[in-house]
């Protein structure tokens, strides 16, 4: 009987065991499913094709379509890492940082040397976030990739564009100039980019809100009247020349009474702006192209043409220089530019200032470009070109 019972209890024991194992193997195999790659269902799906796919999306804003891209090379691959760099960047994209840096992450643990993938996604996206410290973090990715591959032009070329969204040029320049000495990738890319941060070296912006604004691709109204503020300080060089105005209407012989008049902001659209105390002040000097509308409309953040910001420039220079005979120098004259009329109205502004090399015309057409919206750091490097031809 005692036999009995000790092999009862020992068969139990085994079917125990095998339970638990069995259990066991359960579990792993439904943990297995999930980390388990999917089959391909044609030649080029593949982890590398989606991946490619997904960076060609993002080049169109394509952010969904470039995730799916992204997610599909991870579930072809759940180890390949482009694949969870890719998610990070779209997550970057999205503004979703934490998701961002946590599929980084997991993407620099599975990457192996030489691959920097992970390095680049994250510089990228700590250029978009931009939190305090964000810079030097980036530095220290970019230390990191280059350890381990020193010629990576897409290195080179993102932490170009992370100094230059940190405001620091000459660091940015020689990045986009390593990429073109490199002559692999992003030669393109780092050529506009060069030439852009040289132009604003060239400009040489004194102040926080000049170099800001140098990276803007069309300025708008606010935006100059910042320029003219901080960068030429338009205010101090009309107080030098002993200069007042006063642009509000009065009708002739009309009579001030205070008590019956309530008074009317110039520009009632920028209470709230960051930049009123800037569009406040080029109200009050009257600076002809920057008047609010006569239902007082400043639009601070409709942009501006050239042809708009030669009549700003011509009518400060002119004031500046008490020049009247400036206003109609070159009524009556041929045009220089094949775009350009001698009855329009910005002739004489755009004879003017071209002529002073203040503001150049394409060198290939000739043509001024009088309708083109102008960028950040045309707009510094003709202020710089104005002040020099002004000695001021």
């Amino acid at each position: 009987m005692n036999t009995i019972h000790e092999n009862g209890r020992r068969l139990a024991a085994v079917l125990a065991v095998i339970g638990w194992l069995g259990l066991a193997g359960g579990l792993l195999g439904i943990t297995g499913c999930a980390e388990e790659p999917v089959k391909p269902e044609a030649a080029l799906d593949t982890p590398e094709h989606h991946y490619s796919t997904g960076l060609r999306l993002l080049d169109k804003n394509d952010q969904d379509g470039a995730m799916k891209e992204f997610q599909r090379a991870v579930a072809l691959d759940p180890n390949f890492a482009p694949g969870h760099a890719g998610i990070g960047l779209v997550y970057g994209f999205k503004g979703m940082y934490p998701e961002a840096y946590d599929a980084i992450k997991k993407a620099k643990k599975l990457q192996n040397e030489p691959m920097i993938v992970a390095q680049i996604m994250k510089i990228r996206v700590l250029s978009m976030e931009r939190k305090e410290g964000w810079l030097e973090e980036a530095e220290d990715e970019f230390k990191d990739g280059r350890k381990k591959d020193q010629n990576n032009p897409a290195l080179h070329f993102y932490m170009g564009k992370a100094y230059r969204v940190g405001l620091e040029f000459d660091k940015a320049a020689a990045h986009f100039k390593t990429v073109l000495d490199l002559n692999k990738d992003f030669v393109g890319e780092a050529d506009k980019e060069w030439q852009l941060v040289q132009k604003i070296q060239r400009a040489a912006p004194g102040t926080k809100i000049g170099k800001q604004i140098a990276l803007i691709d069309k300025i708008s109204r606010a935006d100059v009247a910042a320029l003219f503020i901080e960068e030429l300080r338009i205010d101090r060089l009309f107080e030098k020349k002993g200069k007042t105005f006063d642009p509000s209407f009065k009708a002739p012989g009309q009579k001030f009474e205070a008590d019956k008049i309530v008074a009317m902001e110039p520009a009632t659209d920028i209470a709230t702006h960051p930049l009123k105390a800037d569009i406040d002040t080029v109200v009050k000097l009257g600076v002809r192209g920057l008047e609010p509308s006569p239902d007082h409309k400043f639009e601070p953040s409709k942009s501006i043409t050239k042809a708009e910001y030669a009549i700003m420039l011509e009518d400060i220079m002119i004031r500046i220089t008490g020049d009247e005979k400036m206003a109609t120098q070159y009524f009556g004259q041929q045009s220089l530019f094949p775009d350009v009329r001698p009855d329009v109205y910005y002739f004489n502004a755009a004879m003017i200032l071209s002529s002073r090399g203040i503001l150049e015309a394409d060198k290939a057409t000739g043509e001024f470009g009088a309708s083109q919206s102008i960028t950040g750091a045309d707009a510094l490097l003709a202020i710089r070109m104005f002040k020099e031809f002004l000695k001021i």
